[in-house]
């Protein structure tokens, strides 16, 4: 029995192999929107389906930091949160901090938890970690409405100290750097793990020495100048700084600092995509 193709048939679809580490194949992306969407839904419902509290738990997990930060950081270490109150600077920093480090943790690992997807149906692979950024954002909006509702309160009160400015419009910006931070690295480190897997032990620990590294805890100034420089190196800090200047008019805001974000979060993001591409193709031998 023969097989017989009509030449001339004209396919709704055609999976071809990539032919270079720079085809990014965005338009199979696009086309796949609708599965994009679908995982951000199955996302926020398969986590909190069978939990007492629900989406409760994204409110609860800043307001219980915020308030160890406060007692621990403000009250014994005794560490300068450049005038303004301590609960609302502590949030300020951990609700933008908590984007990053949930679509980093969870993108760090996206080979390894859905190798049983990757296996079985084909996908632009690329859906995965795109829709954990999504998802995060979800996430970061409700904490953000928790903080704006924190916000709105301290400006109310006699003497506030608290000025919001027209900086915080930069807000969509430094997400999307976050998100390309997160994009980036995640995409590097999942490519790693599926050949070294016991390195996504690391990844945790690793990102909680990158927030003592960051600003979040503490005002650039408040360290010696000396120490000032090593914390501008890391990229994030000029995100957190420019989030919190425009939200509570603390501290300060520095250009420079942005474009090296900016041009580092390009070039991370850059080198994810093509080391994704690249381990993508033979991934299912080694994970």
């Amino acid at each position: 029995m023969s097989l017989k193709t009509n030449p001339n048939k004209e396919w709704t679809d055609v999976i071809r192999p990539s032919k270079s580490l720079f085809d990014l194949n965005l338009k199979a992306v696009w086309d796949y929107r609708d599965l994009l969407f679908m995982f951000v839904k199955r996302d926020f419902v398969a986590n909190y389906k069978q939990t007492i509290l629900g989406p409760f738990w994204y409110i609860l997990q800043p307001v219980l930091t915020t308030m160890i930060f406060t007692i621990v950081f403000g009250r014994f270490a005794k560490i300068s949160t450049d005038g303004q109150p301590r609960v609302l600077f502590y949030m300020a920093g951990i609700t933008i901090w908590n984007y990053f480090s949930d679509s980093f943790n969870r993108t760090s690992s996206v080979f390894a938890s859905n190798a049983g997807i990757f296996g079985k149906v084909y996908f632009p692979r690329l859906i995965m970690p795109l829709y954990i950024v999504i998802s995060s954002f979800m996430r970061f909006g409700i904490q953000f409405l928790l903080f704006i509702a924190f916000l709105i309160y301290f400006v109310k009160q006699p003497n506030s100290v608290v000025h919001p400015n027209a900086y915080a419009l930069l807000t969509p910006f430094l997400l999307l750097l976050m998100a390309g931070f997160a994009l980036g690295t995640g995409m590097i480190i999942s490519s790693i793990t599926t050949k070294y897997r016991d390195f996504r032990y690391l990844v945790s620990f690793a990102v909680s020495l990158l927030m003592y590294a960051t600003p979040i805890i503490y005002p650039v100034n408040f360290l010696p100048h000396k120490y000032q420089v090593f914390v501008l190196a890391n990229p994030l800090s000029g995100i957190v700084e420019a989030f919190r200047y425009g939200w509570l008019g603390s501290g300060k805001i520095s250009f420079q600092a942005l474009a090296y974000s900016t041009g580092t979060m390009f070039f991370l993001l850059f080198a994810g995509i093509i080391i994704f591409n690249k381990v993508e193709k033979n991934f299912m031998d080694t994970v």
